[in-house]
């Protein structure tokens, strides 16, 4: 059968936001930018929440075609809900990470989307998967992505450790993403961050006007 490619599979995806995740001792902190655009030129949203929690302690965070990573993520957290029915327990994050996967494998041609899935469980503990375009599957202790992300690989190699604290951690993730967000300009809005330990989960907000400047803006 003929395929047709649209203009977008033939140039590159612009994915318009930057999410990132990053483990701690004793838990991860996930977040993202709030900023969506239309070809990465027009401003559609300031305000638009790009970490979604698929279940108690698994959050992930989106990047690409926000229709289509809408649209696997309402089918991962259905798939989610009815397997924690299924085992009488709160699901993996692999589980959650995994199904994510399989969504964008089998739609690897019609999807534009990528994922970072963050969580705790009993099993392993704190956890960070990144779902690639296509249906990559792979486990790292920090890991970010979108077009804000090329602006804080040298950040995030220079000054990410495994054995942070809470509060560094959280610190390290609002700079990252105040750094992105300062050079890149299809991310902005404010700074979405979720803390997710043993003992729960902790949504941390900082307004725009709020994150640290490294800079002259």
């Amino acid at each position: 059968m003929e395929k047709h490619y649209t203009d977008s599979q033939v140039k590159g995806v612009s994915t318009g936001t930057t999410i990132l995740a990053a483990t701690f001792d004793g838990g991860v902190v996930i977040g993202s930018d709030s900023r969506a655009s239309m070809g990465g030129e027009y401003v559609s949203s300031k305000t638009i929440n790009k970490v979604i929690q698929v279940h108690e302690q698994i959050f992930c965070c989106m990047a690409g075609s926000l229709a289509d990573a809408q649209a696997v993520i309402k089918a991962a957290k259905f798939h989610l809900s009815f397997h924690s029915v299924q085992m009488e327990t709160p699901p993996l994050v692999i589980s959650a990470a995994s199904v994510l996967k399989e969504l964008c494998y089998k739609n690897k041609d019609e999807l534009q989307a990528g994922f970072i899935t963050a969580g705790w469980d009993k099993k392993k503990g704190a956890q960070v998967y990144v779902v690639s375009l296509g249906g990559m599957l792979v486990r790292q202790p920090v890991t970010i992505g979108g077009s804000g992300s090329t602006y804080i690989y040298g950040y995030v190699d220079a000054k990410y450790r495994p054995d942070m604290s809470r509060e560094e951690c959280l610190q390290f993730a609002t700079n990252a993403l105040a750094l992105a967000m300062g050079r890149d300009n299809v991310s902005g809005g404010v700074a979405n961050l979720v803390v997710i330990t043993e003992t729960g989960v902790e949504h941390v907000v900082v307004p725009g006007d709020k994150l640290p400047r490294f800079h002259d803006e």
